[in-house]
């Protein structure tokens, strides 16, 4: 009777248990990012983290390092199918640019920023063309994404309810063990 009791009261401590790893994996697996490229003057960038609403997938803006808002950049619409959406500037001078892109519901998809050297032309060597780099900055919206590390992957709800499942068993081993180990009398 005393263990059915114990059950009892410990049986939604660890069905909350077993189900927070599912809950905060879940935002975070889902969302996507954006994707930025360079060629001599043109940047242009890729998402599929937005969906069509009214006709339009959403912005794209390209900012420089003294505009402090999306308004202020140059704007592009985003263009694509369901799979992923994509926007271009061409002619774009050598410096510093954040490109951030704005679904059409409203929320940030992510920002990136990238360094445009200069224009290549095709008739320039290898050895003379201008270095152009990228780095890269999280939007707020998506969160903390650490330990992932290249390897992020959208894993279904099938592998995240055998995970969850996983880490509820142990949770549950673990308080079993620790309470036999405290008072050996008891199951």
């Amino acid at each position: 009777m005393l263990n059915s009791r114990l059950l009892f009261r410990s049986g939604p401590i660890l069905a909350a248990a077993a189900a927070l790893p599912a809950a905060l994996a879940g935002p975070s697996a889902a969302a996507s990012g954006i994707s930025v490229s360079t060629t001599g003057s043109t940047v242009s960038v890729v998402t599929s983290a937005c969906a069509q609403i009214n006709g339009s997938w959403g912005t794209a803006a390209l900012l420089t390092s003294r505009q402090a808002s999306f308004a202020q950049g140059r704007q592009v619409t985003l263009a694509g199918t369901t799979v992923s959406q994509s926007a271009a500037w061409t002619g774009v001078a050598p410096g510093t640019y954040t490109v951030v892109v704005v679904c059409s519901s409203g929320t940030t998809a992510g920002s990136q920023s990238v360094i445009v050297s200069g224009s290549t032309a095709p008739t320039t060597p290898a050895s003379k063309r201008p270095t152009i780099s990228a780095t890269s900055s999280p939007a707020p919206s998506r969160g903390v994404m650490g330990g992932l590390g290249g390897a992020a992957r959208d894993y279904g709800p099938l592998t995240l309810g055998v995970g969850a499942a996983l880490v509820g068993a142990g949770v549950v081993a673990t308080g079993w063990v620790l309470r036999r180990r405290s008072k050996p009398y008891r199951l």
